[in-house]
């Protein structure tokens, strides 16, 4: 099997640092010809680019773009935030497979980016969206009834609307499986992680908002399902763990031994799902009417949700008016037309959005 050549994008991050605990681990199979990070952690980041002395290397949004474009075989977008947008457009544009951990990128291009996009080119490296396409390999296209997403459910699963109120950062913080950084860790507690799943899995493989369905289960074993229409669902399992995803998004279609270990099915094992509770977790069904609309709107949702979660994080926003600002923002935004989208589009947008958020944070009527 040939060597492949991989630029890993967001190489200080948490899926960064485990992409390259691969590389070592498989020296035989991959190469790292690329390395950038933010720069919030320089130190570790003159690490690895002495340890792995890549043909390029860089820190900063510019530096990922151009990193993105380079002759390799595999571009890792790791990085996290809305910033990941150029870099993957650079990384499609030159052909190279995209193993995408950076789901924001996806969702807030749309059809930009799914539009610049060879079929297959895009391999992704969320947990829930590797399970998909996983399973996907058990049927044709037109087989598929529904797809299933899983959910831990996050730190306040079970918990009424009612009961939400004054949570604290710390308790949005706890959870009880996934071991992520904040942002992500308080998406997962107000499901808006899940919304922008959903998002996601509509645009990597083309299935209608209505037949994506989200279903709670706590301990994250089973990763997504897929339904078919003669009944059969297929599923993919294994304990929680990012590596399994990250090596196949470097290695698909191919799988790499070893990687993690499997279900110990030695041991009793109790697997519990529960349907998702829409009146204290709104956030999946507003990612659904975002998604309907298409567009801009897709950016407004996870843009305006950033600028909610750090208003949380810093004691300016109650936990539980961060999807209904979310959803203020939304209802006043224009979207434009799809068949004129552009990349600068998309960036107002952005950029719209975080502002008209803020506003609405500091503004008197905010409850």
């Amino acid at each position: 099997m040939t060597r492949r050549d991989v630029v890993v994008l967001g190489s200080t991050g948490s899926i960064g640092t485990q992409a390259l605990d691969i590389v070592r681990a498989h020296p035989d199979r991959f190469r790292v010809v690329g390395l950038t990070a933010g720069g919030s952690n320089a130190e570790l980041f003159e690490q690895q680019v002495a340890e792995l002395r890549p043909a390029y290397s860089g820190l900063g949004e510019e530096a990922s773009v151009e990193a993105a474009g380079m002759e390799a075989d595999v571009v890792l977008n790791g990085i996290t935030g809305a910033v990941g947008l150029r870099p993957t457009l650079a990384a499609l544009e030159a052909g190279t497979t995209l193993a995408l951990a950076n789901k924001e990128s996806l969702i807030i291009g749309g059809p930009v980016v799914t539009g610049r996009a060879a079929p297959g080119q895009i391999v992704p490296v969320d947990s829930e969206h590797s399970a998909l396409a996983q399973c996907l390999r058990g049927g044709a296209p037109e087989e598929v009834r529904r797809l299933v997403l899983t959910a831990s459910g996050g730190p306040f699963r079970g918990r009424t609307r009612d009961q939400l109120a004054g949570v604290t950062v710390e308790e949005a913080l706890a959870h009880p499986t996934w071991d992520m950084g904040p942002v992500v860790t308080i998406n997962s507690a107000t499901l808006v992680n899940k919304g922008l799943e959903v998002i996601e899995a509509h645009l990597l493989f083309g299935i209608p908002f209505d037949a994506i369905e989200v279903v709670v289960h706590p301990t994250s074993v089973v990763h997504s399902m897929v339904e078919f229409v003669d009944g059969s669902t297929l599923l993919q399992a294994s304990p929680p763990t990012m590596l399994i995803p990250i090596a196949l998004g470097l290695a698909w279609p191919e799988r790499v031994p070893g990687t993690a270990p499997a279900v110990d099915w030695t041991r009793a094992e109790t697997w519990e799902f529960t349907p998702l509770d829409d009146e204290a977790f709104p956030a999946v069904s507003l990612a659904r009417e975002a998604g309907r609309r298409g567009g801009t709107a897709l950016a407004v949702y996870n843009a305006a949700n950033e600028v909610c979660v750090e208003a949380f994080r810093t004691g300016r926003l109650d936990f539980v008016e961060i999807v209904p600002t979310v959803a203020r923002a939304l209802a006043a935004h224009d979207v434009p037309s799809e068949e004129q989208l552009t990349v600068d589009d998309v960036l107002a947008a952005d950029a719209w959005a975080r502002a008209t958020a803020a506003a609405m944070i500091e503004g008197p009527d905010t409850a």
